[in-house]
């Protein structure tokens, strides 16, 4: 099957936000491949705690299927990053219940081990700063969630956020200084 290109996703995310859930699995599949390759990248950051297709499939999950509102690929892939977050944060919030006796064994996309505990504690670190970072310039969080829960490059940033590398490498250098200085 040959990829789709951008406007035929597009097209079938109108379908979608209309009600069509087949246009939706469809417009899913097409960037299945790019969001498995973004899922991988975040994962070997992270030890390989989970599996790759289950991280993209949870993250399905949490977007909703049908009810998402998509509005181009470079929009499904931004909010399938920002799911893909969601499921890592919400896993981590588990594994760290699990350690306070918990009671349950944390229903997790991964074996829980030493390497998934500290991976854990990053992802909510990295989580609660990006929601400081959004209060004072929610683009620089949106590139900081697209190039670490995203994998994605400057240059594909870039394209989804709609400008240029240049602006982007500032707003990143911006972003990580922040980072860095809320973590020392």
């Amino acid at each position: 099957m040959e990829p789709l290109s951008p406007p035929e996703v597009t097209r079938l995310l109108a379908r979608a936000r209309d009600g069509d859930a087949q246009a939706m699995d469809a417009a899913y599949s097409a960037v299945y491949a790019e969001l498995k390759r973004a899922a991988r990248l975040q994962l070997r950051r992270m030890r390989d705690v989970f599996e790759t297709t289950a991280l993209v499939h949870e993250a399905y999950l949490k977007l909703g299927g049908a009810q998402l509102a998509a509005q181009d690929r470079n929009h499904l892939l931004a909010l399938s990053a920002r799911a893909m977050r969601q499921v890592l944060v919400d896993d981590a919030r588990a594994r760290k219940a699990d350690k306070r006796g918990g009671g349950q064994d944390a229903l997790t996309l991964g074996a829980a081990d030493m390497a998934g505990d500290a991976a854990a504690v990053e992802v909510l670190k990295l989580d609660e700063l990006l929601e400081a970072l959004h209060r004072l310039d929610e683009r620089a969080a949106q590139i900081v969630e697209l190039r670490y829960f995203g994998g994605y490059t400057e240059p594909e940033v870039a394209r989804m956020l709609d400008i240029s590398e240049s602006t982007l490498r500032r707003d990143w250098r911006r972003a990580r200084a922040f980072l860095l200085k809320e973590t020392t």
